[in-house]
């Protein structure tokens, strides 16, 4: 055992108040995160930034009692490492909060593990500026205007348009051009498990829904790519990679979802399912194949990692990937999270809640003096 892991901060779970039950994000999540932390001895709870006091001897926090089966408030140590789970974007960007972790990240005797939330377009853009990365993302524009929007559309047989900020595929449309037929034009938008489709004659007479659909939200086109299948419904790879005890980025689990039936993302929420990517890949590329394509996910959610953190300017401890095989083999990259949802992949999920912790012994063993 590595000798820098014996050091055990004590960790603060970072989330933002409730009225109602205490404090908002996914309980079950922050239960689990708490039993492990504690299995493997490290004093740990939830903090709100309303209570995050950092010149304050102790903080208020919560821990959950079992035997009560209910969250209780208690006074803690200060944090050594405080882990960032504020639930959304929104939250994210109240002031109060952005001042809280600005604090933080200038505090002396305590870490920031993750600064925040990611926005479609600056991933983009940061991936773009790398000759390793530029080629794995699919032509991304702003959605702008009806022209721009048309332009893009002829040079590619099929349009994804996302919100930049979204979320498990939310608000997500496809736009395609046939022109074989009469209603040449066709949008179709995601709503929960179902989709819905709209034909047209012309671009112009569906850009006012799209509109309607986008409402205030800032929305990015993108290529769209032929993604492999299985069983004639399209599949991606969603990567989890963590730092490690060493501080590295590293692997904890590659996982498939495949589409569900009618739904136009992989989203498990939306209707997908949980698969082996190993079984997906290998019955399209062969067992051979899939074995050198699966390596080369890894080490391409690696380099996706370090870019993002090269061209954000800011360290992160961890952050999920979508990746996508198309019909040849080619690898695509579609999205990062910064703050992963649960993997349903049962070792994958154990792993990574105990690299939440060996990371944060990392960051511990490296403080700011």
């Amino acid at each position: 055992m590595n000798t820098r892991a014996e050091h055990k901060p004590v960790v603060a779970v970072l989330t933002v108040h409730d009225e109602g039950q205490f404090f908002k994000g996914n309980q079950r999540n922050f239960r689990d995160i708490l039993e492990t932390g504690t299995r493997m001895g490290y004093q740990v709870y939830i903090v709100t930034v309303r209570d995050l006091k950092l010149a304050d001897e102790t903080v208020k926090g919560y821990v959950f009692n079992k035997s009560l089966q209910t969250w209780e408030e208690q006074n803690f140590p200060p944090p050594q490492v405080i882990y960032n789970r504020i639930p959304n974007r929104n939250y994210e960007l109240k002031t109060s909060v952005r001042t809280k972790l600005d604090e933080i990240s200038h505090a002396s005797g305590i870490e920031l593990y993750n600064p925040g939330f990611f926005n479609k377009w600056e991933l983009f853009k940061w991936l773009r500026t790398s000759e390793t990365t530029r080629q794995l993302v699919p032509a991304t524009k702003r959605l702008s205007n009806l022209s721009s929007l048309g332009k893009m559309l002829s040079a590619y047989p099929y349009l994804y348009l996302k919100p930049e900020n979204g979320k498990a595929g939310k608000g997500i449309m496809i736009l395609k051009f046939r022109p074989e037929h009469l209603m040449a034009y066709r949008l179709t938008i995601q709503h929960d498990k179902k989709s819905v489709t709209y034909r047209s004659v012309s671009l112009s007479r569906l850009w006012g829904r799209i509109r309607r659909e986008a409402g205030n939200s800032p929305y990015i086109i993108q290529q769209g790519i032929d993604l492999a299948t299985y069983q004639k419904k399209p599949f991606d790879l969603r990567i989890l990679v963590q730092k490690n005890i060493r501080g590295s980025w590293s692997i904890t689990g590659v996982g498939a979802r495949l589409a569900g039936k009618g739904s136009i993302t992989t989203h498990v929420p939306r209707g997908g399912s949980v698969e082996d990517p190993f079984k997906l890949l290998s019955s399209l590329f062969g067992p051979e194949d899939s074995t050198d394509l699966l390596n080369k996910v890894k080490s391409t959610a690696i380099q996706i990692a370090r870019q993002i953190e090269r061209a954000s300017g800011l360290s992160h401890g961890e952050m999920s990937m979508d990746l996508g095989v198309d019909t040849l083999g080619t690898l695509w990259f579609f999205e990062a999270n910064a703050k992963p949802m649960k993997f349903d992949e049962p070792e994958i999920r154990q792993k990574s809640l105990r690299r939440i912790f060996q990371y944060s012994s990392f960051l511990a063993g490296r403080m700011k003096s």
